[in-house]
């Protein structure tokens, strides 16, 4: 039988979890925005409903960056571990 994880390791897997996936959604969209630039031709004017989405997107991924910081710097202010 299986040994149970300990509230250390749940913990550690937790944050890895948390910190892989804030990082795939931050790479999507990062790599959304700069395909976007790129290589989608744009008309002269910029569309409201484009300058509203990309606001939005330009917020989410300002609150991504400081989730995805705040995980790493966090880290390491673990309790010590119990013998």
């Amino acid at each position: 039988m299986k040994d149970r994880y300990t509230a250390e390791e749940l913990h550690s897997r937790m944050v890895a979890t948390v910190g892989v996936l804030l990082g795939v959604v931050f790479a999507v969209v990062v790599i959304g925005f700069v395909y976007g630039l790129l290589f989608v031709s744009q008309p002269m004017e910029q569309a409201p409903n484009d300058k509203e989405f990309i606001s939005l997107m330009a917020t989410i991924v300002t609150f991504l960056s400081g989730t995805l910081a705040g995980i790493v710097a966090s880290n390491g202010m673990k309790d010590k571990p119990k013998k």
